[in-house]
């Protein structure tokens, strides 16, 4: 069958009317996944792994997957926060900063990073992974390390845009990297995102370290100097060691590989754009966001309140360790209490809410400390959740591209919402984050927890009638025989790289 034909067949489905038996999908061996390749040529060759040596492969995974995405997203976001250090190193002084500079400023970063992930999700498609990320990171350093070149406000504009645009889809390319089963995935989601939460404990004590300087040159400037030179040595490393699939990650042996995934399929892009789901998703992390510029407020609040250049370095490592401790509660939380992604996306806004309330009254450094580290966890779950409650390459690609606008767009406007005349109380802004960041996103989570409850409600019950008819999880593959013909090889229906709506048999994790 044509792909066109197969594309035909699949647009029939509704978001509850998928194919009464798995056997009716038959697909061309293109559009399958590509994991079936592997299958055919190797299946044979092995025998299932072990206890003993799954064990092992995900003890492996954690060691060079998650450490080496975990490593490379440590910098990305001591790269972001660049702009945030250097106000208490000099920056603003030098280069005759206002604070609603700085608010453009990061403005002017996600406008770069939206525009940028139309060519980069693109590109991603295009290129080998890893080199991919590893040219990203070559771009930012260089970015980073011009930055001692500026001298005005006009001269950051261009610099700040095109280090978003540069870091534009290397949150995607990690998640693509991170290829863990559905349930594992959002339960690794806390541990891998800690080097981000736990960001501020390196760049701090770099921060405090630097404003002992007695050089005539600022210490902003080294500052960018010694995190463009780590981001260097970094991009390094991944041209080498960042796996452009697991079939050529150089720590896996044969047995333990799996295949991408990287047919464009349209249907499954139109599929995604109709999914409710898609779009609560895009919504929840588009209000979560609007909170996010609190990370690159936080030093000149911590002014504002009257702690010190020096004390302020040092209460954002003291955030950072405090945010690192949540992710491993979050992690133990999500391992032993699962599927309630959405309850405990709920649970770490709470925190973020008494902070806030605390903020706009009293403006204590513990209720900064608790509103500026906790909702993370949301943003974090909220992620994982999003791919895992998809099937089919596409549609988990258009989700994440939904997802990054969302977030893109939500970060534009969110350091406007700090504006200069509220000083120092900035009611309107801690309003803003109560109400559509810390209760609307909560909402919108909970919302996505009750429609898939219902879609897998429906699923057992089809799969448990299925089993009593004797019908197996499989379809068809249509491949050329050794003499040429088409014939249809059943295979599992995992290899046939369906959609969620699609794949009755798919239950979603919650």
């Amino acid at each position: 069958m044509a792909s066109a034909e197969v594309e035909s067949k699949t647009e029939s489905f509704s978001a509850v009317n998928v194919p009464a038996t798995p056997r009716s999908r038959i697909v061309s061996k293109r559009a399958a996944d590509v994991t079936l390749e592997l299958v055919e040529k190797y299946g044979d060759s092995f025998e299932p792994l072990t206890r003993d040596a799954e064990t092992r492969l995900r003890w492996k995974l954690y060691f060079w997957v998650v450490g080496l995405v975990g490593f490379v997203n440590l910098w990305l976001f001591i790269d972001k926060a660049t702009l945030a250090y250097g106000s208490l190193l000099g920056i603003f002084e030098e280069t005759g900063l206002t604070d609603t500079d700085y608010n453009n400023l990061n403005t002017l970063f996600y406008t770069g990073y939206i525009i940028a992930q139309a060519p980069g999700h693109y590109l991603i498609q295009r290129l080998p992974l890893g080199k991919f990320v590893a040219a990203s990171i070559f771009i930012w350093s260089l970015i980073v390390f011009l930055h001692c070149t500026a001298k005005s406000y006009g001269a950051l504009i261009a610099l700040r845009f095109f280090l978003g645009f540069s870091e534009s889809v290397l949150v995607p390319a990690m998640e693509m990297t991170i290829n863990f089963t559905p349930a594992e995935a959002i339960r690794v989601q806390p541990i891998f995102w800690i080097a981000c939460v736990g960001a501020p404990i390196p760049a701090g004590f770099i921060a405090y370290g630097l404003l002992f300087s007695k050089s005539s040159i600022l210490p902003w400037k080294f500052f960018m100097i010694t995190t463009g030179g780590a981001s260097l040595l970094l991009a390094v490393y991944a041209w080498f060691y960042y796996p452009d699939n697991p079939a050529k990650a150089k720590f896996l042996s044969l047995e333990e590989n799996s295949i991408e995934q990287k047919t464009f399929k349209p249907y499954q892009a139109r599929e995604a754009l109709k999914d409710p789901i898609s779009w609560l998703f895009t919504l929840a992390v588009f209000c979560l966001m609007l909170a996010n510029n609190l990370a690159y407020q936080q030093n000149l609040l911590f002014l504002k309140i009257g702690v010190s250049d020096l004390g302020s370095t040092l209460v954002s490592v003291a955030g950072g360790v405090f945010a690192v401790v949540c992710c491993l509660v979050a992690t133990i939380g999500l391992k032993y209490l699962p599927n309630r992604s959405a309850f405990w996306g709920t649970f770490w806004c709470l925190p973020a809410v008494a902070g806030g309330i605390g903020m706009g009254k009293i403006s204590l450094l513990a209720c900064m400390l608790l509103a500026g580290n906790t909702f993370g966890i949301t943003y974090i779950v909220a992620l994982g959740w999003t791919s895992t409650s998809a099937g089919g390459y596409t549609k988990k690609l258009v989700r994440n591209v939904l997802w990054m606008g969302g977030y893109g767009v939500s970060n534009i406007i969110s350091p406007q919402i700090w504006v200069a005349r509220d000083a120092p109380r900035y009611y309107g802004a801690w309003i803003a984050q109560i109400i559509v960041s810390w209760v609307g996103t909560p909402l919108c989570l909970l919302a996505i927890h009750w429609i898939l409850s219902s879609r897998n409600r429906e699923r057992r019950e089809w799969i448990a009638a299925q089993e009593g008819l004797g019908n197996k999880p499989t379809g068809l593959v249509e491949e050329s025989d050794d003499e040429g013909k088409l014939v249809n090889v059943e295979v599992d229906i995992s290899l046939l790289d369906l959609t969620d709506l699609e794949n009755k048999y798919f239950i979603y994790e919650l």
